[in-house]
């Protein structure tokens, strides 16, 4: 008489259930649900709960759990992989972004800015280009003494210097500041070396575009008053000391996103500095 169980009596049992298996849910995937035998494609998968849609466009929700079917065996849905960071096609400044790309050597050419905050900013949306290129960015913490500083950088070939300026706008002293500087350099060797162009904004701050803050457009200040401290007065933000200026500035620098946050007036004096310093040595 043939031993219908073999050899091992647990090996072919034929009243065993099938033990179930994990698998992660995804969009698409067709289940059935063992209890009620609707079967459906995943559409939607939230909270530990997913919603399936059968052949005719009904739908039905269900827990994340035990007690489904795939392709007639027994499975235990899980929660939906979690994908990982994809990497960025472009950087903060809308360059193409390579990946694994490492920094150059730095060049001996320079890039000043009047402040900290100008450096900070620049750094968050186009430090991935400037490592790349190698460029260097330095703040001065005042433009007064440029004619000094551009004259003891001693720009010629190979070492090219620009300047961004806070304010340049027709009266102004950084304009009056910056056109003696350029005078000076264009009659002296570093002349065709030395680049100093700048932004219409009273402070760094403004080059962010207001929207990001909730705003239609900057508060306007009195000239007798600080414009960072009257900024933070008119937004209700603690403007004591400089403790907290530079909160607020970290607040406001918080909202940038990449360089869709920034006036174009910014924008394209950077790309301008940039591409000036990184021209190969004549």
């Amino acid at each position: 008489m043939a031993d219908r169980y073999g050899a091992d009596i647990l090996a072919h049992n034929p009243h065993r259930k099938p033990r179930s298996t994990e698998v992660p849910i995804e969009i698409g995937m067709v289940v059935e649900d063992a209890q009620s035998g609707f079967v459906g494609a995943v559409v939607h998968v939230e909270y530990g709960r997913m919603r399936l849609e059968d052949r005719n466009g009904r739908t039905k929700p269900f827990p994340i759990g035990p007690g489904y079917l795939i392709d007639g065996k027994p499975v235990i849905l899980t929660a939906p992989r979690k994908a990982g960071p994809a990497a960025p096609t472009r950087t903060a400044s809308g360059s193409v972004a390579v990946a694994g790309a490492r920094a150059k050597v730095a060049l001996a050419s320079r890039i000043y800015v009047e402040g900290r905050h100008d450096a900070e900013l620049v750094e968050q949306v186009w430090g991935d280009d400037l490592r790349i290129e190698g460029v260097v960015v330095e703040y001065l913490g005042g433009i007064d003494d440029l004619a000094a500083i551009v004259d003891d950088f001693r720009p010629g070939p190979g070492r090219r210097l620009g300047v961004l300026v806070d304010h340049l706008v027709a009266g102004s002293k950084e304009a009056r500041i910056a056109a003696q500087v350029m005078q000076t350099v264009r009659d002296g060797p570093g002349g065709e070396h030395t680049l100093v162009v700048g932004h219409p904004f009273i402070d760094i701050w403004q080059a962010v575009k207001p929207a990001r803050l909730g705003l239609q457009t900057w508060p306007t200040i009195p000239r007798s008053q600080d414009w960072k401290h009257g900024i933070c007065a008119a937004l209700g933000w603690p403007h004591r000391d400089q403790a907290d200026i530079a909160a607020a500035w970290q607040r406001i620098r918080g909202r940038v996103r990449d360089w869709t946050d920034l006036e174009p007036e910014l924008i394209g004096r950077v790309e301008e500095l940039i591409d000036f310093v990184t021209q190969p040595a004549s």
